[in-house]
């Protein structure tokens, strides 16, 4: 049995973003993940919120971010899931310097099969030249997973969707996949398409996308979705995972970044 995972940057209101909403929906619908965390959804000052109409839509519960912690007014991280919400928590994460920052991660404990499932939605600075703010940012990343990983010889492991803005070989992606001095002591996430992608590259961010026709860094892979280590084995590790998103629906391109999608295994 599999459990199937996704993360998808959804670019807030630009570009055609009325008519983007309805391509994004039927991306999803197609995927049918049980889980999957999202990155700049809108959200009116009326409160109206785009993860809730998805949910609606879908027929999948809600989570978003504290309107008080957004990225800034009306954008939020946000989750999507197959099974009810227990709770939900919104972390800010660390600016340049240490500054306070309006990035931010939403965490949501989800009923599920395999137990309480504890997933991450997060999405870091986004400037080029931002590395150090990134590495700082991936160290509270790491802490909001320590303390949630349970017990790791048993229960399930933490799932993370994020848009990261760095590519693998990143310091600060480095710190959180163990190639590295750990971002937090004894945290480490599994890439999962470093596990279960293939030979391809992975580019989310990229040149084929038709709103990154022009874009001054194309062709980098810097969505991801990560998964708690140490756990009990085979329990998350992906057995396959690949980018959606890629075709326009309708004529309309969904998003300028791709989604990634997994399936974890969630029976021992």
């Amino acid at each position: 049995m599999t459990l199937r995972l996704a993360t998808w940057n959804l670019w807030w209101r630009f570009g055609p973003w009325e008519a983007r909403h309805g391509a994004i929906g039927r991306t999803l619908a197609d995927l049918d993940a049980d889980v999957v965390c999202l990155q700049e959804t809108w959200v009116e000052p009326a409160g109206i919120r785009q993860v809730d109409l998805l949910g609606d839509e879908l027929g999948l519960h809600a989570a978003v971010a504290d309107a008080g912690v957004a990225d800034r007014p009306g954008v939020a991280n946000a989750i999507l899931s197959r099974w009810p919400v227990v709770d939900v928590t919104t972390v800010p994460l660390p600016g340049t310097g240490g500054r306070p920052s309006p990035r931010h991660a939403v965490v949501a404990v989800l009923d599920a099969p395999v137990g309480r499932l504890t997933v991450v939605s997060a999405h870091l600075h986004h400037l080029l030249s931002g590395s150090a703010t990134r590495v700082a940012q991936a160290a509270a990343l790491a802490a909001v997973v320590g303390p949630r990983r349970g017990d790791v010889e048993r229960d399930y492991p933490v799932l993370v969707g994020a848009d990261l803005n760095a590519v693998p070989w990143s310091d600060e992606v480095r710190s959180l996949t163990g190639a590295t001095a750990l971002a937090a002591d004894g945290v480490a996430l599994t890439d999962c398409w470093e596990h279960a992608g293939g030979d391809g590259r992975g580019a989310t961010w990229s040149a084929a996308n038709p709103y990154l026709s022009d874009s001054a860094i194309p062709e980098r892979r810097i969505d991801y979705l990560l998964v708690s280590w140490p756990r009990p084995r085979p329990l998350g590790n992906p057995v396959r995972c690949w980018l959606a998103g890629l075709d326009p629906v309708d004529g309309v391109q969904p998003s300028d970044h791709f989604a990634v999608v997994a399936d974890l295994v969630t029976e021992a």
